[in-house]
């Protein structure tokens, strides 16, 4: 089942979300101590661009599972799943746990971090941008790298999301902490519309403390940190984010 999670995102749509409720059935099917570390990897796989109603599936197989190991044998990574399933997927949990309470809080706290963080980096055209002068538009900044499968999927998405709101105030900035020279083929060649800022030394992506890509992260016209995604978005996912940014 490992290998079959691990393929999850290279099939097709229709076949994916089939495959994924087949395994949540097998899942369930498994002794104790093999069913969480299989639900954790299938959530951690399914939180790309996933359908919210399979998705809670995958989330209640994850708590269930938790639930029926003795706390000992419980990881604080399962419980960090379950939290950004609540926080950012706004999935059910049902879960009276002081670990789980635990990742939440620091969920909320690096919330609020992201919404007093501010950085001034230059583009590959070697304009300037400052986050906390944008202020008036929404901004959805977007964390990734060239050799990153799930942010070469998305850039479609956010190239026509672009082209959707930039006249009504979305400014779009994707950040890299990759050198140029590789960067400026690679969006010529996946016809990148929107700004690229490069952040060298990846004091940004530390400031963010992101760890993994794709991520982003939009902010309302007030700079106020309003949603995350740190995985793939699907197009549905990106405008219910711009959404609570009061972008229609």
């Amino acid at each position: 089942m490992d290998r079959e999670i691990e393929n999850l995102n290279d099939l097709p749509e229709e076949v994916r979300t089939h495959t994924i409720e087949d395994l949540i059935l097998r899942i369930r099917g498994q002794p104790n101590r093999y069913a969480a570390p299989l639900a954790y990897n299938l959530a951690v796989s399914a939180t790309e661009a996933t359908a919210p109603d399979t998705l809670q599936q995958v989330t209640t197989v994850l708590v269930d599972a938790i639930q029926k190991l003795l706390p000992k044998d419980r990881e604080d990574s399962q419980y960090k799943m379950l939290a950004e399933l609540a926080r950012y997927h706004h999935m059910q949990v049902s879960l009276d746990d002081p670990r789980y309470a635990s990742e939440i809080s620091k969920l909320e706290a690096n919330d609020q971090h992201c919404s007093e963080a501010d950085f001034t980096l230059t583009d590959v055209q070697e304009r300037k941008w400052n986050l906390r002068s944008l202020r008036g538009k929404v901004v959805l900044v977007n964390f990734f790298a060239t050799w990153c499968p799930p942010c070469r999927r998305e850039i479609p998405d956010l190239r026509e999301i672009y082209g959707r709101f930039r006249d009504r105030g979305l400014v779009i900035l994707a950040i890299t902490d990759e050198e140029v020279s590789k960067v400026k083929p690679f969006l010529a060649q996946q016809e990148v519309t929107y700004p690229v800022l490069l952040d060298p030394g990846q004091r940004i992506r530390g400031l963010f403390l992101v760890d993994g890509f794709p991520e982003s992260i939009v902010y309302d016209r007030e700079g106020h940190f309003v949603a995350t995604a740190m995985d793939r978005s699907t197009m549905s996912g990106f405008l219910d984010m711009l959404e609570r940014a009061g972008l229609h």
